[in-house]
């Protein structure tokens, strides 16, 4: 698995890239390595004879150097909160099998409204006007005008659906075929349907793609993105007066003002003080300043360094997962928490806007202080000069700098 080629043409062949698309993408700086990068034997020998997985042994190697491309997918399922890592074999087909039994369900549901759900197809032009009445699209077929309001809601945004899944990733090979991206705009327009309240919002595709790519069964897809945004669907929820990231933003702001307040200061002057310069990179998780391997190497990293045991039953019965009572937990226990949540766990931090993504856009500020200092005199000199770290950003170095970063914020934030 790690040879002599592993690297970069190692991925290539896993995410193999468009030929005419080569020199525009971003250079991908991660390689599989042996000793540090989760391989699938190191995967399998994690699990005990009933298939419970020994989580603290899987994180330590994924913190070190993320996963190897041919497991990618299943191990994202155990990070991102689909299985509990104590659940046999036998739960883990079993609630794989009702879930997906659930998508199936959804699905035709919504293709009783939409026939081209389903179809291999999808659209990007609009299916209803804006008080519902059917507009003729070949290959989609609405028979009469539509007066629920979520149902004419969730029409009306399924086009704009389609137009971004046009442009997504469109440098991988994987999306020349249409197949697949009519299996990206099924989860997203089904998710949309599902989650009515957020619904669909730009940048959710960008999301998507990877668990689409790495999980060949479409409702398995599904619900790796369904858990990912259970994380995430704040950043989305948008309106007139606020937008989702709005709250990172703040606690953006605070960080900075705390380990940095002459740089915080200066982006005042500038009248960037509510950090919405960063809007994009806390919104889908720095995809567009990585390379897509190297979006991938840091989402698995960041999401093993916030890792909480508990994530699963937290999802699955909400009012019964806590961290309440940490002076109870002894060190086993703790290591199965990642390095991020664990320090604070130990500093009794519990903002819930304080997620390792806010952190790792200080440690970016933080790098280009004495520029932003030096050169920025409006906020489209801050936009700039965080517009050259794309392609230039190594992803295991920011998230050891983010974590820098955290101990000092913690240590300084505690002072009277």
């Amino acid at each position: 698995m790690f040879g002599k080629k592993a690297g970069t043409e190692e991925l290539e062949a896993f995410y193999p890239i468009r030929p005419e698309c080569v020199a525009e993408i971003p250079k991908t700086r991660f390689k599989p390595t042996a000793g540090k990068t989760l391989s699938a034997r190191r995967w399998q020998a994690a699990f005990s004879e009933t298939g419970c997985l020994d989580i603290a042994k899987v994180l330590r190697r994924i913190q070190r150097g993320g996963i190897h491309p041919s497991i990618k997918g299943l191990v994202w399922e155990f990070l991102l909160g689909c299985y509990n890592p104590n659940s046999t074999l036998e739960d883990r087909n079993q609630l794989r099998q009702q879930r997906r039994e659930r998508y199936s369900m959804w699905k035709t549901e919504c293709r009783n409204m939409v026939s081209v759900i389903g179809s291999g197809n999808f659209i990007t032009t609009p299916i209803i006007t804006d008080d519902g009445q059917p507009i003729e699209v070949e290959g989609c077929r609405v028979t009469s005008a539509v007066s629920d309001k979520k149902v004419a809601q969730w029409m009306l945004i399924l086009h704009q659906i389609g137009l971004d899944v046009v442009r997504t990733d469109r440098a991988l090979a994987f999306y020349e075929d249409k197949a697949n991206q009519a299996k990206l705009w099924d989860v997203l327009s089904i998710y949309s349907w599902v989650d009515d309240d957020i619904g669909y919002v730009q940048g959710m595709n960008d999301i998507c793609s990877p668990m689409v790519i790495l999980l060949e069964n479409e409702a398995d897809a599904f619900w790796c993105f369904e858990r990912a945004m259970r994380r995430l669907r704040e950043n989305f929820r948008c309106s007139t007066t606020s937008i989702g990231v709005q709250s990172q933003l703040g606690t953006l702001s605070q960080v900075i003002k705390t380990v940095d307040p002459q740089l915080h200061k200066h982006l005042e002057d500038l009248d960037g003080g509510e950090y919405l310069f960063a809007f994009r990179m806390l919104m889908v998780l720095f995809r567009r300043e990585f390379s897509f391997v190297d979006a991938l190497y840091l989402w698995e990293v960041m999401w093993a360094m916030e890792y909480n045991p508990n994530i699963f039953w937290s999802y699955e019965q909400p009012d019964g997962a806590s961290d309440s009572n940490y002076g109870q937990l002894n060190q086993k226990m703790l290591k199965q928490y990642g390095k991020f949540q664990r320090k604070n766990l130990e500093t009794g931090y519990a903002d819930k806007n304080n997620a390792l993504a806010v952190f790792l856009v200080a440690s970016v500020l933080e790098t280009k202080n004495k520029q932003i200092l030096k050169e920025a005199k409006g906020l489209d000199d801050v936009v700039s000069i965080l517009g050259d770290i794309t392609g230039n950003l190594d992803a295991k170095k920011a998230c050891q700098e983010a974590l820098k970063l955290q101990n000092k914020y913690l240590k300084k934030a505690k002072r009277p």
